[in-house]
């Protein structure tokens, strides 16, 4: 539950501070009677979030056993590609990001025709990402989770995050955002490495994957997965009571890579007045 609710959270969070960005430049500019367009973008770029996510759904329902866990699998490394990329692309444009999506309202606002068009695609693209990389990590959670802890999750994510965003634009709450996507980050890349273990099993299940199976040791006697503790560390961080050389290898290289990755000080992309 902990997981979906802080990832629905984080990507709830960066949707609604691309949206009071847009509005609150349009706003300072004289632009209100965009915001109707705006609102169109957002609603677009939700619903086909939804259309994804339950139409990759209801089709992985009908696949046979071994289908299944190929299906779990590939899902999985999609999600840990995406969910690398959000936290280093976020980590990379954090500072520049108002400034971007100014520059882009300036050019979807510039011509004569096609105004709200433009404007509509540009709130719906940037809105789209945050739902299509919620859609995905969703998705790997929810196979590798049982009961309706994980969606419940996500759901309370989703509505602290509205609350969230609709505070810092109203003004009423002050919240660093610089260590919230930090601290957010390096728990959102453990996770990940725990998705990637889980995705290198069901591709073994599956047929795919039958390298390096070796079992590195068991503590299923000690610690289950099944077990209290055992059942929240799968759900959090993807534990195995019994992980083989691949399962437990892909783990600890991602981890490695990726904490090395993030904790190497940022490139800031260059904007026109650095040139």
């Amino acid at each position: 539950m902990l997981v979906p609710f802080l990832i629905m959270l984080r990507e709830g969070i960066e949707a609604a501070l691309i949206v009071g960005i847009i509005a609150s430049y349009l706003k300072q500019t004289g632009g209100g009677q965009w915001m109707p367009a705006v609102w169109i973008g957002v609603f677009l770029a939700a619903a086909l979030a939804l259309l994804v996510g339950g139409g990759l759904e209801l089709v992985s329902a009908e696949f046979p056993q071994k289908q299944q866990e190929l299906f779990e699998g590939v899902v999985g490394l999609v999600a840990v590609a995406i969910l690398s990329s959000m936290v280093f692309w976020m980590r990379k444009v954090a500072r520049s990001i108002t400034h971007s999506l100014h520059a882009s309202l300036d050019q979807a606002l510039a011509g004569n025709k096609h105004q709200v068009t433009a404007l509509i695609a540009m709130v719906f693209f940037a809105v789209a990402r945050e739902g299509l990389e919620t859609v995905f990590f969703l998705l790997a959670v929810f196979q590798q989770s049982e009961g309706p802890a994980a969606p419940l999750g996500a759901l309370l994510g989703l509505v602290l995050a509205v609350i969230v965003g609709f505070l810092i634009y109203s003004g009423s709450l002050r919240l660093n955002l610089g260590a919230f996507f930090r601290w957010t980050g390096l728990f959102i890349l453990v996770v990940a490495a725990g998705i990637l273990a889980n995705s290198v099993q069901a591709l073994h299940e599956a047929g795919v994957w039958n390298h390096l199976q070796s079992v590195l040791f068991d503590v299923s006697a000690t610690l289950p997965m099944d077990g209290p503790l055992g059942s929240v560390l799968a759900g959090m961080f993807g534990y195995q009571d019994a992980p083989t050389v691949s399962t437990l290898g892909a783990y600890l290289l991602y981890l490695v890579v990726a904490l090395v990755m993030f904790f190497l000080p940022a490139r800031q992309p260059q904007t026109m007045t650095d040139q």
